[in-house]
C-alpha cells in the first residue's frame, strides 16, 4: 500500500461523509440465491489463511481461539444503483485484501485463527433517509443474512467448542451486534465468548439483556465499542452517539483519558507500527482522539472524523488486548 493511495482514500471518504452526495438508486429487488459458504472462495480468510494460502500473522497450530471478523462498508460509489454488493465483486474483494486484512483483521491474528467471510454488504446509502425507507432496510437485512449464514457455517463445521472472538468495524460491527443478540445474549454460546469487539457502530447497554460492556483489560464474556473523532470536535450528528458505550482502547477500563505513553501503537501506511503517538478522551458516546504524532501527518490534520481509523489507530493495543483476554479465558477453564 502506498502513502499516496492511503491518503487519497482517506480524503475521498471525508468528502463522502461530509458532503451532500446525490445517490442514484433503484427499487429493492432480491432474486439472488444463498451464498455457499462451504466454498472456500467465499471466504477472504479461512482458518487464518487468505485465499492465496498465506497466513495472516503467524501460523495457526498454536492458537486455541478463533475470531469471526466482518469488514466495513466498501460499497460506496454514489453512481452505483445496486443495493447490495455481488459476492464476486472484484473491487470489494481487492479492498478487503489490500486494506481490511492487514489494517483491521490482522490486529487479532496473534490471539486467534481468523475467519473473514465475503458477504453481499449493503450500499452506504442504505444507512440514510430517504434511501433507508426506499429499500435500505431490506438491503441491510439481506447483508445480515449472509453474515448469519457464514457464522452458522463456521459454528457447525469449524468452531468445535473453541473460544470465540467476534470482531468487526462499522457495517461489519452492526451485523455482529445482531449476531451477538441472536446467538450469544443469555445463551449457552455466551460461555464460549471471549469478547465482542463491536467497533465503529452505535451500541447501547440496553441492546443486550445479559451481555455487558467489558471494563477491564482481562475481562471476558462481554463486549467493547467505540467511535473515534478528532479531539475538540463534534460531528453534526453527535446526538446519534449520545449514550453509546465508549470503551477506552488504550486502558480498557473506566478511565476517561489516557496519555501518549500508554498507546501501544497505530498501524500507519506501509504497515509501519508507531507507538506513543496519540491520547484519547472518552466523552458521551464518542472517543476523542488527539492528532497522531506520525510522519507526514499534514493530510491527517484536515480530517475530523476518524471513523476509518477506529481500528488502525489502536492496532497494537487491540493485538495485545485480544491475546490477554484469550489467555485469561483459557485460564478460567
Amino acid at each position: 500500500m502506498s502513502f499516496q493511495n492511503f491518503s487519497l482514500l482517506s480524503i475521498f471518504l471525508v468528502c463522502l461523509t461530509s458532503c451532500k452526495v446525490q445517490y442514484r438508486s433503484t427499487a429493492f429487488d432480491n432474486k439472488s440465491v444463498a451464498v455457499r459458504y462451504n466454498d472456500d472462495s467465499n471466504w477472504a480468510v479461512f482458518e487464518g489463511k487468505t485465499s492465496d494460502g498465506k497466513y495472516v500473522g503467524r501460523g495457526t497450530d498454536s492458537l486455541l481461539a478463533d475470531v469471526f471478523f466482518v469488514y466495513p462498508t466498501l460499497l460506496i460509489d454514489h453512481k452505483d444503483t445496486s443495493w447490495n454488493a455481488s459476492i464476486e465483486d472484484t473491487a470489494i474483494r481487492d479492498g478487503v485484501k489490500k486494506w481490511i486484512i492487514p489494517y483491521q483483521a490482522a490486529a487479532w491474528a496473534s490471539a486467534a485463527r481468523i475467519f473473514v467471510p465475503y458477504y453481499r454488504q449493503n450500499h452506504y446509502r442504505a444507512f440514510f433517509e430517504p434511501h433507508l425507507g426506499q429499500g435500505g432496510q431490506q438491503a441491510k437485512e439481506f447483508a445480515y443474512n449472509d453474515v448469519k449464514a457464514a457464522f452458522q457455517y463456521y459454528m457447525r463445521y469449524e468452531n468445535k467448542g473453541r473460544p470465540l472472538i467476534l470482531a468487526g468495524h462499522s457495517q461489519g460491527a452492526m451485523h455482529l451486534k445482531k449476531i451477538a443478540q441472536e446467538f450469544f445474549d443469555g445463551t449457552e454460546l455466551q460461555k464460549q465468548l471471549v469478547a465482542a469487539y463491536l467497533i465503529g457502530t452505535r451500541v447501547l447497554e440496553d441492546d443486550f439483556k445479559h451481555l455487558k460492556p467489558l471494563t477491564s483489560a482481562e475481562q471476558t464474556g462481554g463486549y467493547v465499542s467505540w467511535n473515534s473523532y478528532k479531539k475538540g470536535n463534534l460531528p453534526k450528528y453527535a446526538d446519534w452517539y449520545k449514550g453509546a458505550v465508549t470503551t477506552n482502547p488504550i486502558t480498557w477500563d473506566n478511565s476517561t483519558t489516557s496519555d501518549l505513553s500508554g498507546h501501544k501503537g497505530l498501524l500507519y501506511y506501509d504497515e509501519q507500527l508507531i507507538s506513543s503517538s496519540l491520547s484519547v478522551e472518552v466523552i458521551d458516546g464518542l472517543l476523542w482522539v488527539s492528532l497522531p504524532k506520525v510522519p507526514k501527518r499534514f493530510w491527517v490534520s484536515f480530517i475530523k472524523d476518524y471513523h476509518r481509523f477506529d481500528i488502525s489507530f489502536f492496532w497494537q493495543d487491540i493485538n495485545e488486548n485480544a491475546s490477554l483476554r484469550v489467555k485469561e479465558f483459557l485460564t478460567q477453564k
